[in-house]
């Protein structure tokens, strides 16, 4: 299969031999499939299921087989910031987390707004990428803000969708032209949702803890009135949007009323959103909780799990974000937004929200496989017979200490280091080649 060919299917990796094997005695878990059973599962040549004589046999017993994780927001910094990651580095993290598919965003340097530059991305990913990835293209040249991109040209090259990603689009007029201009592009458009003129200089949660440490706060209104605005326009157009990293309260009464009134739109929640507040920000080393949006107070936080049990939110987004050490260990004002997370995201949520009671574990893998699939409107992982392998063999039950024997990301920068977390993967296998396999 041609490069060009496999550009079209939007998502791409490397070439490789197709995995067989059989997974012995294990639970099944397909919850979009209506899988659940103790049984073996066979991969022959990279497809599920078929005869299990003569294959290597992993055992399985007491572990779970898993539907590969699907994350629709991801930074892999390639092409201009490869000493922080790089799409062969990115792919090798989303492995080790069980994650069989991602898709990037247009942020770089130069950013993805032209065919030349995706269409150099899709290069490198067929020679490079552990788990097939997507690229997304901006919205607007430059990410300026000002001229829309040649969309259906990028659609046509392999664009996944269309996102400013790291900036809002300010201007409504441009966004009601590009929400116009899904008409012919044909792809979803994702939005980093922020007034600019409410956050402005902002860096943590308005709240106690900004003025106990005396940082300048973003409100969770300036997430919440983007949200309002894009959903009327989106109304109007009869057009499709999804919100990238919801993090408020105020922000999911908005998604509820535009979802009640018949508006097309999906939302994403990060672990670390779902799991942590700005309480952490006493901490020795407060940076690596610096992100945008910021980690909120508690009853945000409790409106987000709520709003991901009932589906007002569609599904979970690492928004992984490498940066440089030296970056992050500037003062808080100064150092970069972002945290890396697509080797903790799962067991992040398995710990705080399955194992707590807050959520089932069906649910969660729904959310970070079928339903975080469905939002880009990618394939979805399946166990049924037939598919091809995307899957991860998970430990539910393992302890392990994140960072503690390091990163397969080429960074450091995890909100989650140094806790406790329960549940890791053993193997994944992705696009129906092992993609990563635990050390012995």
């Amino acid at each position: 299969m041609t490069t060009q060919a496999i550009a079209r299917g939007r998502l791409v990796q490397r070439a490789g031999p197709a995995v067989s094997l059989v997974i012995t005695g294990a639970r099944v878990l397909d919850p979009a499939s209506g899988i659940d059973e103790v049984r073996d599962l066979v991969v022959r040549d990279g497809v599920i299921g078929g005869d299990p004589d003569g294959l290597d046999q992993v055992g399985g017993r007491g572990l779970v087989v898993l539907p590969g994780l699907v994350d629709p927001h991801v930074h892999l910094r390639t092409p201009g910031r490869e000493d922080t990651e790089d799409i062969a580095s990115g792919t090798r993290a989303a492995a080790a987390g069980g994650f069989t598919s991602i898709v990037a965003m247009p942020n770089t340097a130069p950013p993805v707004d032209s065919a030349a530059v995706l269409g150099s991305l899709l290069e490198i990913a067929a020679s490079d990428a552990v788990v097939p990835v997507g690229f997304t293209a901006a919205i607007t040249v430059g990410q300026e803000g000002r001229q829309l991109t040649e969309q259906a040209e990028l659609a046509e090259v392999g664009a996944v969708a269309f996102t400013d990603d790291g900036f809002p689009v300010a201007d409504a007029r441009v966004m009601r032209l590009a929400l116009q201009y899904q008409r012919l592009a044909q792809r979803p458009i994702a939005l980093h949702e922020e007034d600019a003129a409410l956050s402005h200089g902002g860096v943590v949660h308005e709240g106690a803890n900004a003025s106990r440490l005396g940082l300048p706060g973003i409100p969770g209104v300036s997430e919440a009135v983007a949200v309002g605005r894009d959903a009327i326009l989106a109304e109007r157009e009869g057009a499709r949007i999804h919100i990238q990293h919801v993090s408020s309260a105020a922000t999911v009464a908005e998604i509820a009323r535009a979802k009640a009134r018949g508006v097309a739109i999906t939302a994403e929640v990060t672990p670390h959103h779902l799991v942590l507040t700005d309480d952490v920000l006493d901490e020795l080393d407060p940076t690596r909780h610096k992100m945008n949006p910021p980690l909120r107070g508690a009853p945000d936080r409790e409106a987000l799990r709520a709003a991901l049990v009932d589906g007002t939110i569609d599904c979970i987004a690492t928004d992984h974000a490498p940066h440089a050490s030296e970056e992050k260990d500037a003062p808080f004002e100064e150092a970069p937004f972002g945290v890396i997370g697509l080797e903790t995201a799962f067991a992040a949520c398995h710990t705080a929200l399955v194992r707590s009671g807050a959520m089932e574990l069906e649910l969660l893998v729904r959310r970070m496989s079928a339903d975080a699939a469905s939002v880009l409107e990618l394939p979805a992982p399946s166990l049924a017979d037939g598919n091809t392998a995307n899957l991860a063999l998970w430990d539910l039950e393992e302890e392990w200490e994140v960072g503690s024997a390091g990163f397969a990301s080429k960074s450091s920068n995890c909100a989650f280091t140094g806790a406790a977390l329960v549940g890791r993967p053993q193997l994944t296998i992705a696009g129906g080649q092992l993609a990563w396999r635990k050390s012995p």
